[in-house]
C-alpha cells in the first residue's frame, strides 16, 4: 500500500468528520458543500481500492489476508457514501453527525487496512 495515501485519506476523513461536526454544533444539516467534501474522500477511497487490488494482482500479499484487505478496501470505499446517503435521509443535525461518525470510522478502517498490509 502507498503509505502517503492512506494518511492523506484518513486526515481528509477526520477533516470532514470536523466539518460536519461542527454544522452539528451549529444544529445544521449536510448542506451541498459537505456532498462535495464526501465525493472528495470518496475519490481517495476510490484510489486506495484501485492501488490495493493493482498491488495484489502484481503478486504483492497483506501480511495479515488477502481476504480481509480487500474486505477492508470495500468497507473504506463503502463508508463515506452510505453516511451520505443516511444523512440525505435524516435532513437535521443528525445528519451532519452521522457523517461526521463515518469520517472517524473511515480514519479507523485507514489505520487497520495499514496493519493488515503489514505497517
Amino acid at each position: 500500500m502507498l503509505d502517503a495515501l492512506t494518511v492523506v485519506t484518513a486526515v481528509a476523513a477526520l477533516v470532514l468528520a470536523a466539518w460536519c461536526g461542527w454544522a452539528a454544533y451549529r444544529d445544521q444539516p449536510t448542506k451541498d458543500w459537505h456532498f462535495i467534501g464526501m465525493a472528495v474522500v470518496t475519490v481517495f477511497t476510490l484510489v486506495q481500492l484501485v492501488v490495493g487490488i493493482v498491488q495484489l494482482a502484481r503478486g504483492e500479499k497483506a501480511e495479515q489476508g488477502t481476504t480481509i484487505f480487500v474486505a477492508y478496501l470495500i468497507g473504506s470505499f463503502a463508508c463515506i457514501p452510505a453516511a451520505g446517503f443516511m444523512s440525505l435521509a435524516e435532513r437535521t443535525r443528525w445528519g451532519s453527525i452521522t457523517v461526521a461518525a463515518g469520517g472517524v470510522v473511515l480514519a479507523v478502517l485507514q489505520v487497520r487496512l495499514y496493519d493488515i498490509w503489514g505497517g
